[in-house]
């Protein structure tokens, strides 16, 4: 069945313009005014504008459920929640937890990953292990009674226990990180430094061990600091020095306040942002801050929610996001002023192409897949596609 969207801005890597998209079979098959074909289904897009699916690499839950809970039915409720608004493809994500819930989290995401559906659900790319092996002076809201040293044994049990980790974030001053980081290069899965105390020397060596990135860019890093007279520059400023080293970006307005969204746009450029949501259970849950405010019966995580962001009880530092794929792209151009089509390619095409995945997302193509996201003029998603069909209609 062919469906037509007729008339959108159509957001490309480099340009926007209005034009026409049609889709078959779950893939893109072709793009301009005059198509030459009669589809089944036509769509007025028109006033919105039509982007590739978001691509969240970096989210831990949603619709009060989390990757962690380690049910089938909690990794479709955090799918069902995002896909609303805007994320088609996502990477999920488990923080500091022990090693029998690790196994247990890799488990749920084979059954869920390799069971079929008819429902459009996003794509699940594979796992981001976000620790254990953290500093506790950078764990933020880790958990500290599963923070712990990278252990081989462990973590090479746990590579061979799943094909599907992806990306594994860890502290790179850690004893045993740097082999932790070499292990993870030569399989081919991103080494992501985070939560981590690091100085900028041992940033350096980390890079020539095979880390590449930088979890939640600021947020969990060390920076510049006084030792008596003496200033020493950490995480935060081998992040920008650094020209190999890409970052996640929380970009909700709340983890980074605009002058600090505009500085990491301004020297590292969209080719080296992803933005990510960061997103705990309380994201897309209506009316969050009162349902957990002041840390409800039904919170299992301990947070409370305030001002539109998750804190831990004493209000000390953030727990974790509740935004959406669309807040991003929303708090991108209208908080930082960055054009349109670099805030979605940071978004879509550059974690698509960090992933491994470009061949068939994070554009608008002709033959990648028909993950597509309808925003209107506030850049609030109205419509999503997945594999072609519409979310609305599901």
């Amino acid at each position: 069945m062919k469906t037509l969207l007729h008339g959108a801005c159509v957001v490309f890597p480099n340009h926007s313009e209005t034009t026409d998209v049609l889709l078959e079979h779950g893939s893109i098959i072709g793009i301009g005014d005059r198509l030459g074909c009669q589809p089944d289904i036509t769509v007025d897009a028109s006033g919105c504008y039509l982007t590739p699916g978001f691509i969240d690499m970096h989210v831990h839950g949603g619709g009060d459920a989390l990757f962690g809970d380690c049910t089938p039915e909690a990794f479709r409720t955090i799918m069902r929640t995002h896909v609303r608004h805007g994320t088609t493809a996502m990477l999920s994500t488990l923080s500091a937890s022990s090693t029998d819930t690790i196994n247990a989290c890799l488990d749920v995401y084979k059954t869920v990953k390799e069971a079929s559906s008819a429902e459009p659900l996003p794509d699940l790319l594979g796992v981001h292990l976000e620790g254990p092996y953290f500093s506790g002076a950078e764990r933020g809201a880790q958990d500290s009674a599963h923070l712990r040293l990278p252990d081989p044994e462990e973590y090479l049990s746990i590579l061979e226990r799943s094909p599907y980790i992806r990306k594994w974030s860890a502290a790179c001053e850690l004893p045993g990180a740097l082999d932790l980081g070499r292990v993870l290069a030569r399989r081919g899965i991103i080494a992501s430094i985070g939560h981590s105390d690091a100085s900028f020397a041992e940033v350096r060596t980390a890079l020539e061990a095979g880390y590449s990135c930088i979890t939640h860019f600021y947020s969990g890093c060390s920076s510049l600091r006084r030792e008596q007279a003496w200033r020493r520059a950490g995480v935060v400023e081998a992040g920008f020095f650094f020209d190999d080293i890409w970052v996640e970006v929380i970009a909700d307005g709340c983890h980074l306040p605009e002058s600090l969204l505009k500085l990491i746009y301004k020297i590292k450029g969209p080719e080296n942002i992803c933005l990510i949501t960061d997103a705990i259970r309380a994201a897309g849950v209506p009316d969050a801050e009162q349902f957990y405010a002041g840390g409800s019966a039904r919170d299992a995580s301990h947070f409370i929610v305030e001002k539109g962001v998750a804190f831990v009880p004493d209000r000390s530092v953030f727990a974790g996001s509740i935004a959406t794929t669309d807040r991003l792209v929303r708090t991108m151009v209208q908080l930082a002023g960055v054009p349109l089509v670099e805030a979605v390619r940071m978004a879509t095409l550059v974690p698509a192409r960090r992933l491994g995945v470009d061949d068939r997302k994070g554009s608008i193509t002709p033959g990648k897949d028909a993950d597509l996201v309808l925003l209107n003029q506030q850049l609030e998603a109205v419509d999503v596609y997945i594999r072609g069909m519409s979310c609305r209609d599901a």
